[in-house]
């Protein structure tokens, strides 16, 4: 099954293009299953301009209905393709929060995502990242039926964090917490690779762990540019995850 499950649309501060526009180039590419995850603060603020005046903490109290609106606009997506295409409605949360100012791009405390297919959680390896480098109580407090690991090696943060990698990807396993393997290679990341995924698909070692622990990989190419992106590489990826007998989230 080949899956994408990051990309980002209009509703993005980041992004330019229509969900119909990234979701017909996905089908041309010959993706299975699709997640559009757009940031949280650009669906929950809606306007850039609006997210750094000094309107935002009027905006806050209007989070949770933008958050409807926009599940309500993808889920149209999905049911518009459904037969040609497998849809996934996600949410990419941005964790980083000085603790100090109102304006923040973390998920508020009290905003509800739990109606959403699956999240995908990035800077958990930050020093300022609300998740305090607890992945498990914050996936908690999200209630998604899955989450999703985005923009970090694991295998890094977890030695940090002095755990043995075994045991704490068998634990993501049983709380369904997959690791994103993002393979973006495009504009809006000046073709930047990330390293993380070069050491996972060149060590044996790292493969046999994440196989044994049962944990799911997913791919993700978050395109921002629907010019930029590169279903082939998708497709590769998801092979060769498949080659190495390693699950990915909703197979």
């Amino acid at each position: 099954m080949i899956q994408d499950l990051h990309s980002h649309t209009y509703y993005s501060f980041c992004g330019k293009d229509t969900p119909e526009s990234i979701v017909e180039a996905a089908i041309a590419g010959g993706i299975e299953v699709f997640g559009i995850s757009d940031h949280n603060y650009g669906i929950g603020y809606a306007r850039y301009d609006v997210f750094l005046s000094d309107e935002e903490q009027k905006l806050h109290k209007t989070y949770e209905r933008t958050l409807k609106r926009y599940f309500d606009h993808i889920n149209l997506i999905k049911e518009k393709y459904a037969g040609q295409i497998e849809v996934k409605r996600g949410i990419e949360l941005c964790t980083l929060h000085d603790g100090v100012s109102f304006r923040s791009h973390s998920l508020p405390d009290d905003a509800d995502i739990s109606y959403f297919d699956y999240c995908l959680i990035e800077n958990v390896d930050h020093p300022i990242s609300v998740t305090k480098g607890d992945i498990f109580t914050y996936r908690k407090r999200l209630a998604t039926p899955v989450a999703g690991i985005a923009h970090t090696d694991m295998f890094r943060f977890i030695r940090a964090l002095g755990e043995d990698p075994l045991a704490y990807f068998s634990r993501m396993a049983e709380e369904n917490i997959f690791w994103e393997m993002n393979v973006s290679y495009d504009s809006i990341h000046n073709y930047r690779i990330h390293q993380y995924m070069v050491d996972f698909f060149d060590s044996p070692e790292q493969q046999e762990i994440v196989r044994r622990s049962g944990v799911r990989v997913s791919i993700g190419f978050d395109g921002h540019r629907v010019e930029d992106y590169l279903p082939e590489r998708v497709r590769e990826y998801n092979d060769r995850l498949t080659a190495l007998g390693i699950l990915k989230p909703f197979e």
